[in-house]
């Protein structure tokens, strides 16, 4: 059988049996299917290999490998599946490999996040930047730096190589040697480092420190499979404190049962934390299993548009509880729970199989009916949505609060996200901050107690100029402390590492410091939970 033949055969395969998954596995477990729909499901496929196999013989052009790859990957399949949601969804052997490493939080290579940056003058090609080394890794430990531009990567070069390409050199098998050549602003010729790879831990909780005397602060990025074990050691780091800002801006959501077991460390043993109702499996009920132990302290959660699912789950049940105010923006809306089953050896189908509920039993999925993929992912207006709240779902937490379900989960208290102004929208574009960093480091060294004063401002106002970045003094004026906090963060990221530099940000972000002034009503939430208790025990 020619190779060609083949591939179309094993496309084909593919397709089928992802459809046999959608229709077959699913509904077995239900029930038996009918004569008809079995029959309906045939003549569908059967639909679909007719249109296929005009395609492959009759195309303009032969159907190349890529090309047949592309009709089945990024065709066929994912448009079956965005129909039926915007949610369930293909995963190719690349995707599928790339969640799973997501998932278990590690992977083996050097240790470092790498960019593509414009080349000046170059015609529109582009280099291979370091952004930063993680800290503890091959990387970090051989003395790589942020802004290094990484020429070859065992002899090969990285010209018109992209990112992706260039990772997949660097990662391998642990313990083996890679050999990167990177070229640094201030050296007077390339440097060449051997690097032995190694286990590199990706957790999910990027900073975890005190922010102020006795308030902890922790940001979680994602759920994985070590994220509440992240929690447990960040909460014991901190010993006694009097208050937490738990930050899930951002957070896309994960492992269902990582969301579970985060909720956990906080509520009471036996308390809801989710309920997931589907049609081919049993209902199912979280509950919390060990509850909190030891002292409580009033929490806030920040959150915003982009906070979604998993971590959705997590503040909704900490707000049913009236464990926790939750504050910021309007979150995503994301109340469907995905199973991932395996089509072949290295691909795999994430199909929504459950709607999940928060404890007061909020669905907080957002309506996606006559909505585009695109529109429903970056044209959002949630704040304005939910201001009319007459056609929403009314619960209440156990204290009798009132929240609503549908659109995602409001917040108690609204702090809005200032958005960039045009000028600042341009130093970012043009990697201001991170070029002049490097640029600074290679004439100076900075200390813990370094401060951005006067005379560092106008190197930056000298180097923007150097570089021919349009400003004005007006516009420097307008964002002066989100100037020199971006100068400052850079620069200790370089000099000290990743966390250092996340803790200046965190230190001056506006919006955590927001949050930080609703703890004592976090604090009179929790003292109004704990009284309601009382009276509904003494009341039965």
């Amino acid at each position: 059988m020619a190779p060609r033949t083949r591939r179309a055969l094993f496309t084909a395969s593919l397709f089928l049996a992802t459809c046999a998954i959608l229709g077959s596995l699913i509904n077995q477990k239900v029930a038996a299917q009918s004569a008809s729909d079995e029959s309906t499901l045939r003549d569908s496929l059967h639909s679909f290999t007719n249109v296929y196999s005009l395609v492959e013989q009759n195309y303009a052009e032969p159907m190349s490998t890529d090309k047949t790859d592309k009709a089945i990957y990024d065709g066929a399949i994912p448009g079956m599946l965005h129909v039926l949601d915007p949610h369930s969804n293909f995963y190719d052997p690349k995707a599928y490999a790339q969640m799973r490493e997501d998932q278990h939080g590690k992977y083996y290579g050097v240790g470092m996040t790498i960019q593509p940056q414009p080349v000046t003058n170059g015609n529109g090609k582009t280099k291979i930047v370091v952004l930063y080394p993680f800290e503890g890794t091959p990387s970090y430990k051989a003395g790589i730096r942020p802004g290094d531009e990484i020429l070859t990567v065992d002899g090969k070069s990285t010209d018109g190589m992209d990112t992706a390409g260039v990772a997949s050199l660097l990662k391998g098998s642990r313990g083996t040697h890679v050999s990167v050549t990177i070229s640094r602003e201030g050296a007077a010729r390339p440097m060449v480092f051997d690097l032995v790879r190694d286990e590199i831990p990706r957790p999910s909780i990027d900073l975890a420190f005190l922010i102020r005397p006795g308030v902890g602060y922790v940001h979680v990025s994602s759920f994985i499979e070590t994220t509440s074990r992240e929690l447990g050691d960040a909460l014991d780091g901190f010993g006694d404190i009097h208050g937490l800002v738990l930050d899930l801006r951002g957070n896309p959501g994960g492992l269902l049962n990582e969301a579970v077991n985060t909720s956990d460390k906080f509520l009471q043993k036996g308390q809801i934390v989710v309920s997931q109702r589907g049609r081919a499996f049993p209902d199912q009920i979280y509950r919390a299993t060990r509850g909190e132990e030891g002292p409580k302290f009033p929490i806030v959660v920040l959150v915003n548009r982009n906070t979604a699912s998993a971590a959705e789950i997590v503040s909704g049940a900490l707000q049913d509880h009236d464990r926790a105010l939750i504050v910021g923006e309007t979150t995503f809306g994301k109340g469907l729970v995905q199973t991932v089953f395996t089509i072949t050896e290295n691909t795999g189908l994430a199909l929504t199989t459950y709607h999940y509920y928060t404890p007061s039993g909020r669905l907080i999925q957002r309506n996606y009916d006559h909505v585009s993929l695109y529109d429903y992912y970056y044209v959002r207006d949630n704040e304005n949505k939910t201001k009319d709240k007459s056609n929403l779902e009314v619960k209440l937490t156990d204290s009798g609060r009132t929240v609503y379900g549908g659109g995602g989960i409001t917040p108690d208290e609204k702090i809005d996200n200032v958005k960039p102004n045009h000028f600042q929208d341009n130093l970012l574009i043009h990697y201001a901050f991170f070029n002049f960093s490097k640029h600074y480091l290679a004439a100076h060294t900075v200390s813990k107690d370094f401060e951005v004063d006067d005379t560092v401002m106008q190197q930056f106002k000298d180097f923007l100029k150097t570089n021919q970045i349009e400003y004005n003094d007006a516009d420097i004026a307008g964002v002066n402390d989100w100037v020199k906090e971006s100068i400052k963060s850079e620069l200790f990221t370089s000099q000290f590492g990743q966390l250092e530099g996340l803790k200046v940000r965190a230190q001056w972000d506006p919006q955590i410091a927001k949050a930080i002034t609703f703890l004592p009503e976090a604090q009179s939430l929790e003292d109004h939970s704990k009284l309601a208790q009382k009276t509904n025990t003494a009341s039965r």
